[in-house]
Formats: structure tokens, sequence, C-alpha cells
């Protein structure tokens, strides 16, 4: 599915900050961020991301902030009155 696609059935750009545990130093934090479109609440892509980073990297996860904004709003989508065709 392409992005416009996404857009307009309800994804939304979303941005995590993810706090971890350095691996070779677990008293000290470092600070990732991941950003892609998403559904809100239930953010699918984020967990899916948040399960392989569990599985797959060392760094123990800490916390997570997560954003999310609408990319297209009702009131920028609106009928227009005609259609002009140039060549």
């Amino acid at each position: 599915m392409r992005d416009i696609e996404r857009k307009l059935i309800g994804y939304r750009l979303t941005t995590a900050e993810i706090l971890y545990h350095m691996p070779d130093h677990p008293s000290v934090l470092q600070s990732f961020i991941w950003q892609d479109l998403d559904l809100v609440p239930g953010f699918p892509m984020l967990n899916r991301f948040l399960q392989f980073w569990q599985t797959s990297i060392d760094g123990r996860l800490h916390s997570v902030r997560v954003a999310a904004r609408g990319i297209i709003f009702d009131a920028e989508m609106r009928m227009v009155g005609g259609e002009f065709v140039m060549n």
C-alpha cells in the first residue's frame, strides 16, 4: 500500500523516542528515534518494531515516548468545483 493510501485510511506520522540501556554500560541510557506511519491508538508498526528490538537487539528497553500527528486533515480535503486538464 502506498503512503497516500495509508494516510487516507487513518495512518498518522508517529514518532517514538526510545530510551534503552547501553549493553556494555547498563547504567547509561541511550536515545533512539523511530518514525513511521502507524495506526492510532494500537500502534501495530511500533509494537512490531519493539518486539524486534526485544528479540534481536542487546540494549534493554527503559522507556518509550510516543507522539502521533495526522498528515491529512478534514479541512484540507474538499471537493473541487471543476477539473482542468492541461497538455
